[in-house]
């Protein structure tokens, strides 16, 4: 039995040192990649319901975006941008939106290059009354990672929207009273 206690930590030892390189360099490659996976598998792991199943609503229309950056705002910024994106997408609008990415894979190594441009203008929709409802963030080494949950309302449930189509519509009447009277005022007066 007490053979067993001795050899059960040096057989963890010797497992635990056969999985990693032995060389310095190639180690820390390695435990860089461990580094990365982690990260990852912790921003799916934190990540809140509502980035795999977004709220359902009869009342709003509700879109998410995450981001990763070395500076806590620009985290949020670059969620948001995305998010808002989406809801402007979900309402029916476009988005302009440019992506692009290579990957090669060359034996069991894999190199990606990648770029996304978002102007975060929805021109063809009106999104007025989109708001942030939720921001949770997540440091990830000496990054940050930012998961936004944005909503629109729609309908009697956004009275911004309704505050801006009234005036719209006031707008317009005061335009067409405007151009009654001076269709008036250009006619010819009666002599009698």
């Amino acid at each position: 039995m007490r053979k067993l206690l001795i050899l059960l930590p040096v057989v963890a030892l010797v497992t635990a040192c056969s999985s990693s390189p032995k060389e310095t360099y190639d180690r820390r490659a390695y435990e860089a990649e461990q580094k990365r996976e982690q990260y990852a598998e912790r921003a799916v792991d934190k990540a809140p319901k509502w980035m795999t199943e977004l709220p359902k609503s009869n009342a709003a229309v509700y879109a998410n975006g995450t981001a990763v950056s070395g500076d806590f705002s620009m985290a949020d910024e670059k969620a948001k941008t995305i998010a808002f994106g989406k809801i402007c997408m979900a309402a029916g609008g476009e988005v302009d939106k440019n992506s692009r990415m290579f990957r090669a894979d060359v034996g069991e190594q894999s190199v990606e290059n990648s770029s996304i441009a978002i102007r975060s203008m929805c021109r063809t929709v009106d999104v007025t009354g989109a708001e942030v409802v939720e921001i949770r963030r997540l440091a990830e080494g000496s990054r940050f990672r930012s998961y936004v949950l944005i909503a629109l309302p729609t309908g009697t449930a956004n009275p911004m929207q309704q505050r801006r189509d009234q005036n719209r519509a006031q707008r317009a009447v005061q335009a067409q009273s405007d151009a009654a009277f001076r269709e008036l005022d250009t006619r010819p007066k009666r002599q009698d």
